[in-house]
């Protein structure tokens, strides 16, 4: 049950009216992505759901999110600082998707809208033309061009390598359409017409945010809203601190290794400090390995988006998201690093595979401060398969499931997205039907999770037969070092990736022929505490239930 709203009588808004505020405000962002959804046409956001929708003030503060993709929510406040320095005004439309100018990598597609929704209070003042907040969609797009189909290749050296790269511009110019804008980026990217109309969608949520937004002045009056753009803040900065300062004061270390970067095999340190200091956390991660040659460089902004989807975590993930509940956060690397690379790096894997392993790092560092809201390890990757033609004439791209690590109370999940992925999976239905591929084998593979009192959770095997020539694009993480245990628990199995049933690397790009068969076998998660403990316990039941039935 999520807890009420409360405010002080000094804040100027009453608390009932602050929670029935919080909740639309909520809901204008839950709306934005159904929006979204239901717009868009490719299989990759209507159906896995690769997107994410929030809402801004005018100040670029986050005041309500969609709980979609971890990695999404978290780096927006960048996209939205990135935009206000491009003096925007009512009518304007920005897209971008530069990772060193407010995106996460290049395929994550953000528009950002300012809101200025007409409305008179009835005391004869106008407020047209103010800018009370922004609108942000973000949404993985099939293709944004680049070396392979797909836009996500493994042995990317250089961001140029990744596809077409927009710093913040205007798609939309004080209402008026710029198609040179829109021809411009749709002449670099493969299935434009795809492209198109997931485009419109994105600008169709960010419209629905305005028009809910203007029904809430209409409901509420103007400054009531505005007044509670800041209460929701403060009950979401009063919930977090609270928090926090139950957890134990320390500074907390840990490390943890990604399996190479495309270019190398080579481990690839990410080490973290973590210093809980009363009602404040921050994490520093100097000793982290430097800016690779590959493409796991991940931007700070999404290495700060992990952090807080720990924190959230560790808490309580029923505190409200919005800029509250990250402010007493801070996070840092120095320049030049894995984690806060210099352009011109290439960075598509780190999205998408760093930032699972930046996940795993910081649970582990707080593992000691909070141990019964630490799990054992997931899967910690996103097993991103990218399949395309290089005339551009299909597009897929996957993340596939695996493990969730135990808890401290039960199992772990099987087959589901962990970490900074919330994605959905392509139904197989969907999957043969836009694509000329064909699926041979999904389903879970048996012993992959960790034994433990309490079992990791199963990880996913999933064949795909091509049925044209076509090139495979696979990110993937967790093929050498399992995923850990905790407590005495036993680790979850490695991933495996297979092409024609023959082994090969971690991240890798290839062209195959028609009838080629693709196979990702992925992790299991971690099993928690001593597996003769849940044979104990399991046996003991099975005795009480006996004794039942004999009496």
């Amino acid at each position: 049950m999520t807890r009420e709203a409360t405010t002080d009588a000094d804040d100027g808004i009453d608390p009932v009216t602050l929670e029935v505020l919080r909740n639309q405000l909520e809901s204008v962002a839950e709306e934005m992505g159904q929006t979204l959804i239901r717009g868009a046409y490719s299989p990759n956001i209507k159906e896995r759901r690769d997107c994410s929708t929030a809402l801004f003030d005018a100040e670029g503060r986050m005041i309500a999110q969609a709980e979609h993709i971890p990695v999404h929510l978290g780096a927006m406040p960048a996209a939205v600082d990135a935009v206000r320095e491009y003096d925007p005004k009512p009518g304007d439309v920005f897209v971008l998707n530069d990772p060193f100018t407010g995106g996460t990598h290049l395929p994550d597609v953000t528009m950002v809208s300012p809101i200025a929704p007409g409305h008179d209070d009835g005391d004869g003042s106008d407020a047209d033309g103010a800018i009370v907040g922004y609108a942000v969609s973000r949404a993985h797009h099939a293709d944004v061009g680049g070396m392979t189909p797909g836009s996500m290749p493994a042995g990317a050296q250089e961001i140029y390598q990744e596809g077409l790269r927009l710093p913040p511009i205007r798609l939309v110019d004080g209402g008026e359409p710029r198609t040179d804008v829109r021809s411009l980026v749709l002449a670099n990217v493969r299935n434009p017409r795809e492209r198109r109309a997931d485009l419109r969608a994105q600008q169709a949520a960010n419209e629905r945010a305005e028009d809910r937004l203007a029904s809430l002045f209409d409901e509420h009056g103007r400054e009531t809203v505005l007044e509670g753009f800041d209460a929701v803040i403060d009950y979401s900065r009063e919930r977090i601190t609270a928090a926090i300062a139950a957890l134990p004061d320390g500074t907390y270390e840990a490390t943890d290794v990604l399996e190479g970067d495309g270019v190398t095999d080579d481990d690839i340190e990410i080490a973290v400090t973590v210093t809980v200091d009363g009602e404040t956390i921050d994490v520093d991660f100097s000793g982290t390995d430097g800016q690779l040659a590959g493409n796991c460089n991940a931007p700070l902004a999404v290495a700060t988006s992990a952090v807080y989807f720990v924190v959230r975590c560790i808490t309580d993930p029923e505190i409200p998201p919005n800029h509250g509940c990250y402010e007493p956060v801070s996070v840092s690397a120095p320049e030049g690093t894995l984690l806060n690379p210099e352009p011109p790096a290439a960075v598509v894997g780190g999205n998408v595979e760093t930032s699972q392993r930046v996940t795993d790092v910081v649970f582990t560092a707080l593992a000691d401060a909070a141990p019964d809201r630490v799990p054992a390890q997931g899967q910690g990757t996103m097993n991103n398969l990218t399949v395309g033609a290089r005339d551009g004439s299909f597009t897929y791209y996957e993340t596939i499931g695996g493990g969730f690590g135990a808890r401290a109370d039960r199992d772990g999940m099987d087959g589901v997205q962990v970490g900074m992925t919330n994605t959905l999976n392509t139904p197989v239905e969907s999957l043969e039907t836009e694509y000329p591929l064909r699926v041979e084998r999904y389903a879970l593979r048996d012993d992959s999770g960790g034994r433990g009192r309490f079992r990791g959770g199963l990880g996913l095997e999933r064949s795909v037969t091509v049925e044209t020539d076509a090139t495979v694009s696979l990110l993937t993480e967790r093929r050498r070092h399992a995923p850990k245990g905790v407590a005495g628990g036993g680790d979850g199995a490695t991933g495996e990736n297979l092409i024609d049933g023959e082994a090969v690397p971690a991240k890798t790009t290839v062209d195959v022929d028609a009838g080629t068969t693709v196979t990702v076998k992925t992790p299991g998660g971690g099993g928690h505490g001593d597996p003769d403990e849940g044979n104990e316990a399991e046996n003991e039941d099975e005795r009480a239930a006996t004794a039942v039935r004999d009496d």
